[in-house]
């Protein structure tokens, strides 16, 4: 996990953790889980504060981890775009080192990701990364925790769509558990060659090419997410020419002759990546995912807040 000069820990993207810090985090997603489930309280977290600063609106990021913060004991406080005002009203350094005199962690959903870095940089707490341009690393725990109740580590899993900031967490966290991935994107619109050669560098690369049909054919789990992506409204026509003419929608036809389940980390664009048949049909963890946001965040911040 990520230092900064004075120590404190950061998560600004899925490869902060080692391999043995993923799997403690996991384990204590699964544990708060079964907790919840039995209706036991589990107040780890008693009289801390978790504060929240939005510049990209949300439903999943901000209830899950106000949610979470409770079941663990403290308190969150949402900050929106006209509450704080990032890197206008005052220096992004300057709310960095003011928001760590108040609260005990930050969660931050960013578009630049060069804005988390900066505040992690003069942060004196944990700053997590709730979502920038570049990656995801949050949804990727909560799918890596899916995919370890679900089908096992030593499934084969398929990512078909944009080489987005999901996809790319989602390439780095598949590679630092040992999860076989392949990737099928088109072309123009892949994973960075920096997040393959980082893949690389955890175990392993995953395969990619620009076929959908050969990406899926021996899939356990598919994966996808929209194709547009927040602040991509200019090229929007551009991009959903790509991928139609690709054939890039996970649909029946894509699927058939497969017991593949589905995964999408929402919202969803149905009749875009995804139909809507196959987003109701038996097929999906797509429920069970958007859950385990909740769990998965619960065991990070008692990570990071050195409550397990």
């Amino acid at each position: 996990m990520s230092l900064d000069a004075g120590g404190v820990r950061h998560f600004t993207d899925i490869d902060d953790l080692s391999r043995t810090e993923l799997e403690t985090v996991l384990d204590a997603a699964s544990g708060f889980k079964s907790q919840v489930e039995r209706d036991e309280p589990h107040p780890v977290l008693e009289r801390k504060t978790l504060g929240m600063v939005f510049e990209k609106p949300s439903t999943r990021t901000r209830v899950s981890f106000e949610t979470g913060m409770t079941q663990l004991g403290g308190h969150a406080i949402f900050l929106g775009p006209d509450d704080i005002g990032l890197g206008g009203r005052e220096p992004l350094k300057d709310i960095a080192r003011t928001l760590s005199g108040y609260v005990d962690c930050i969660m931050v959903r960013l578009f630049d990701h060069a804005d988390l870095d900066e505040l992690a940089a003069h942060a004196g707490v944990p700053v997590v990364n709730g979502l920038t341009d570049d990656a995801h690393p949050c949804q990727t725990l909560a799918d890596l925790l899916t995919i370890r109740e679900t089908v096992g580590f030593d499934a084969s899993v398929a990512w078909v769509g944009d080489g987005n900031n999901v996809a790319q967490s989602f390439v780095l966290g598949c590679a630092l558990a040992g999860v076989g991935l392949t990737v099928a994107t088109p072309p123009e619109y892949g994973i960075s060659e920096a997040v393959l050669d980082r893949a690389a560098e955890l175990g392993s690369a995953p395969t990619v090419t620009h076929d959908p049909e050969a990406a899926v054919a021996d899939a356990d789990v598919v994966c996808t997410d929209v194709w547009v992506s927040m602040g991509e409204d200019g090229n929007r026509d551009e991009k959903l020419a790509a991928f139609e003419e690709g054939g890039f929608q996970v649909d029946d036809d894509l699927l058939a002759g497969s017991d593949a389940r589905l995964m999408h980390c929402l919202p969803a664009h149905r009749g875009e990546e995804v139909t809507n048949a196959v987003l109701e049909s038996d097929r999906e963890l797509v429920w069970q995912q958007a859950e385990n946001r909740l769990h998965a965040q619960k065991g990070l911040l008692a990570f990071l807040l050195d409550a397990l």
